[in-house]
């Protein structure tokens, strides 16, 4: 049977025999909810590339208390793909989000393009960002990725155009572009952006800036999709001409 996994603040210094505390929401879920008894297993993770699978010693409220029986430690995943995703309009952007890490990207990049229908200002943004944080976190659990996707603040087109510039490789789907994506070559190691637009898609001056700061205007085929399915597909063909899906 699959272990469940749960999360935990940090596994740093933590081996075979040591105890550790779970508590809080993580904790309640895994006695309330998934009902986990002592002399059961489970998988903690910290999100940075370690895990362990540790024996249930002890439970309480909000308290889970384990013993680990085994460590591993996974390097980061290379190349790490960033998706910057323009807000779509509704739960659409969950949608993606909870997708995406599921393919694993390493970071994810909220995006207030010129044609966003959402608009994430105030206390809005901040219940936006939390959304997104708490998608990525749960699909990561999900998936069973030791390194859990980051979820970045709101960027303006500035903070795109920095991070395009500072890529191994960009770029931007785009329906009117004549290369496609599958001909792009894709590095090995190092870092990958892609940059999906919103409903309404980008502009011309937004198309010009991304490629003025060094991304490559690509198209993924002859039909258009939505944005909260384009950055997922684009991922795919990017990844599966990496040793990541060999």
């Amino acid at each position: 049977m699959t272990l469940p996994v749960h999360l935990v603040p940090d596994l740093a210094g933590v081996g075979v025999g040591d105890p550790v505390r779970v508590e809080g929401d993580e904790a309640h879920h895994a006695v309330a909810v998934r009902r986990t008894r002592v002399g059961e297993q489970v998988v903690l993770t910290d999100g940075r590339g370690a895990s362990v699978i540790a024996e249930v010693t002890a439970t309480g409220k909000r308290v889970l208390e384990v013993a680990v029986v085994e460590r591993r430690d996974e390097p980061a995943p290379t190349p790490a793909l960033t998706v910057v995703q323009a807000l779509p309009k509704g739960d659409r952007g969950e949608l993606a989000v909870e997708v995406l890490t599921e393919v694993g990207v390493a970071r994810v990049v909220p995006w207030a393009a010129a044609r966003s229908v959402a608009v994430w200002k105030g206390e809005r943004a901040t219940k936006g960002h939390a959304k997104w944080s708490a998608t990525a976190r749960e699909a990561a659990k999900q998936a069973r990725r030791p390194w859990h996707p980051e979820v970045q603040p709101l960027a303006s087109t500035d903070d795109v155009l920095a991070l395009v510039g500072e890529a191994d490789l960009a770029v931007v789907l785009h329906e009117d572009a004549s290369e496609p994506l599958a001909d792009v070559p894709v590095p090995e190691v190092g870092t990958v952006l892609l940059v999906v637009g919103p409903e309404g898609g980008l502009t011309d001056d937004e198309v010009a800036a991304l490629v003025g700061a060094g991304a490559r205007s690509v198209r993924l085929g002859a039909e258009v999709l939505r944005t909260s399915t384009a950055g997922v597909v684009a991922a795919g063909a990017v990844l599966s001409r990496t040793g990541r899906w060999r």
